[in-house]
Parts: structure tokens; C-alpha cells; sequence
């Protein structure tokens, strides 16, 4: 055999080996329910030739559990920042290879900042959406109970006689212990990260006197039950709210959705892209996440969701709408209220998962 022949039959060898980058393929995505707008998925799929498959979860624990199983087969997955720490630590998520991101030049700075707090030097994650928690209400109900006064504060939830007077109409808060405990914290005038026991009790108590007033805890479905008329009052996320609105408007059923960012200070989330350690088609992951840095397609996404994009080159091509909605992209000033949520210190973390338990119990 010659040196030549040798070597071609190496190379084919090799190439057989290899996933091709486009020439279709697969791409297994794990994110949360209508978090890409689907055309966009069939535009990626066109142009491409990846088949997209994309299965969903509901709460952070849930995929957490699912990539902890030997048997997961996902390419991308859509961890919040707290949860990208942890999944860093435990080994679950690829080193991105950013040359093979062109379209990261995109990402916006300042978010990327605060995401290196859990992913430092940001090397397993890019961000996709951001936003904050706030309260979202029917309009109209609001003026009934409050009058001319404005919904701007936390003292519209954790003031148990101002909340009472929503109680009769329906009110929503997240099932979220660690975003809940962060916005009683801020309310205290206390740090939201605190390891401080006593603040933690006193952020405790507080949520806990919220369940004479409220319907249910829900991360889901207060989007529909506030744009149906079925809630008047929610606390939840900005996205959420701008979904709320579109859905009212598009039964034009009379709701008017209102949703502010209360002056006390609020957390900022972080929805974020990252390829599982054991991806079976990391190419199309990084095809796919590079796809949708792309600004108008970020742009298309965001007008889907109603999130903000984390591609801030999307942002000019947005609708005035979206674009001017302050709850969605707070101004300058709301933005240094903003608390990022991190990973919590392990006992921290225990403190709030039982206290929690039994705040909901209470219901």
C-alpha cells in the first residue's frame, strides 16, 4: 500500500467518524414551553437541513434531574444562571470553543457581565433572554381597589392589607423559593444574597403571611389566567406580563394588562444557552446557538416571547411596543435596582428550600 493510499484511507476513516457540521443532522433542544418562536425553528431547519427536536421542561429542578440522567441525549439546554453553576460544578456542561460562535460579538455586555458571576469568563454559556421580576395586573381592578395611586411598590404585595383587597379577584405569586426570598430581602432593605440567618427568618415570616390573600403559587400559569381576566394580580416575570397583554388583546376581552418594576428594586433573570458534556450532536448545538445570535433572529424571538433579547443588537429591530416597554428593558435607573439571582451558599440554600415547603404547605 502506498504512503498516499494510506493516508486517504486515514482521512476517510476519520471523516467517518465525524458529525458534519450542516448537511442535516439533529439537534435535541431542552428548553421551556414556546421559548423559540416555532418558525424560526423551521426557518433553521431550511436552511441548514438540521431536524429540530424540542422537548420541554418545567421548572429548574426538572432539568437539573434530566441531565443528571446517563441516559440524556440533548444538544442545547436552557439553565437559568443559579442552575448554570451548578451544573458547571458538576461537570454536566461542554467548554464552548467561542470560535466557533461568530454571531457572539452580538451578546449584550452588560448581561454577559452579570452572567459571569455563575459562569466566569462566561465559558459554557451565552444568554438568550433576560428579565425581571414584577407585578402584573389588570388595570382596570387595580384603579377599583387603589385608585389614582400607583402599583410601583412592594408594599402592594407584602403588606398584607393592601393585598387583601385583590384577594377577592385572584392573586398569582411564583413557585419560586429563591426569587421570592430575593424580592422580600430587597423589600427588607436587606442583601438578597445574605447568609444572615435572622434576615432570612424575617424574609421568611414575611412570605409566609402572604397565603391568606393569595389563589396559588404558579410559575406558568398565571400568564393566561391574568390575559383571561381569571387573576387580577401577579407577581411574575416581565416576559410573562408582555404575553398576558398580547393574549387579553388577542381575545380583545376588555383586559387591560398592567405591569410595573416596583421602585424598591427587583431580581434580573437570566435564561442562558449551553451544550450538555455529554451532547450527541454538539455541531448542530453550536450551528443552532450561533443561528439564533443571529440579531433578527434574536429580534424575531424576543417579539415572540415577549422576553428581552440578550442579543442587544436585536434590540433596534423590535417593535416600538416591545422595545419602550420599561418592565421589559428598564431604564438606566431601574437597571442598578436590579439584583442578578446567583447559586446560593449550601445552607442558605437548604434554609430556603424547606421554609419554602412549609409556606406552601400553609396554603
Amino acid at each position: 500500500m502506498t504512503l498516499r493510499l494510506a493516508c486517504l484511507l486515514l482521512s476517510l476513516m476519520l471523516l467517518a467518524g465525524a458529525e458534519p457540521a450542516h448537511a442535516g443532522g439533529q439537534v435535541n433542544i431542552l428548553g421551556w414551553p414556546d421559548y423559540i418562536d416555532a418558525q424560526v425553528l423551521e426557518d433553521f431547519t431550511k436552511e441548514t437541513g438540521i431536524k429540530v427536536v424540542y422537548d420541554t421542561f418545567s421548572s429548574e429542578a426538572a432539568l437539573e434531574s434530566r441531565l443528571n440522567d446517563s441516559n440524556a441525549d440533548y444538544d442545547v439546554v436552557m439553565p437559568t444562571a443559579p442552575l448554570l453553576h451548578r451544573l458547571i460544578e458538576a461537570g454536566l456542561l461542554q467548554k464552548l470553543d467561542k470560535a466557533r460562535l461568530q454571531n457572539a460579538k452580538n451578546l449584550w455586555p452588560e448581561i454577559m457581565a452579570q452572567l459571569a458571576r455563575d459562569d466566569p469568563g462566561n465559558d459554557h454559556a451565552v444568554n438568550y433572554m433576560w428579565f425581571t421580576a414584577g407585578i402584573a395586573y389588570d388595570a382596570d381592578k387595580a384603579r377599583e381597589r387603589l385608585g389614582d395611586a400607583p402599583p410601583d411598590s412592594w408594599d402592594l404585595v407584602f403588606q398584607p392589607d393592601n393585598l387583601a383587597k385583590f384577594a377577592d379577584c385572584g392573586v398569582d405569586v411564583l413557585d419560586d423559593p429563591h426569587t421570592m426570598f430575593a424580592l422580600a430581602l430587597i423589600y427588607l432593605k436587606r442583601n438578597p444574597a445574605t447568609r444572615n440567618l435572622n434576615d432570612l427568618r424575617r424574609a421568611a415570616d414575611l412570605l409566609a403571611g402572604l397565603h391568606r390573600n393569595i389563589t396559588r403559587f404558579t410559575s406558568t400559569d398565571y400568564v393566561n389566567a391574568l390575559g383571561n381576566g381569571d387573576i387580577c394580580l401577579a407577581v411574575g416575570w416581565s416576559g410573562d406580563a408582555s404575553q398576558a397583554r398580547r393574549g387579553a388583546d388577542e381575545e380583545d376581552n376588555g383586559t387591560e394588562i398592567g405591569d410595573v418594576t416596583p421602585k424598591e428594586g427587583s431580581v434580573l433573570g437570566l435564561d442562558n444557552l449551553a451544550i450538555p458534556a455529554s451532547a450527541p450532536h454538539p455541531a448542530a448545538a453550536y450551528t443552532l446557538i450561533d443561528y439564533l445570535m443571529r440579531p433578527e433572529i434574536a429580534a424575531r424571538n424576543s417579539e415572540a416571547t415577549g422576553f428581552a433579547s440578550g442579543i442587544l443588537a436585536a434590540k433596534p429591530l423590535l417593535s416600538k411596543e416591545l422595545a419602550n416597554d420599561k418592565a421589559v428593558y428598564p431604564d438606566a435607573d431601574t437597571m442598578t435596582r436590579l439584583y442578578a439571582l446567583t447559586n446560593p451558599d449550601p445552607m442558605v440554600e437548604r434554609y430556603i428550600t424547606h421554609a419554602w415547603t412549609l409556606i406552601k404547605a400553609a396554603k
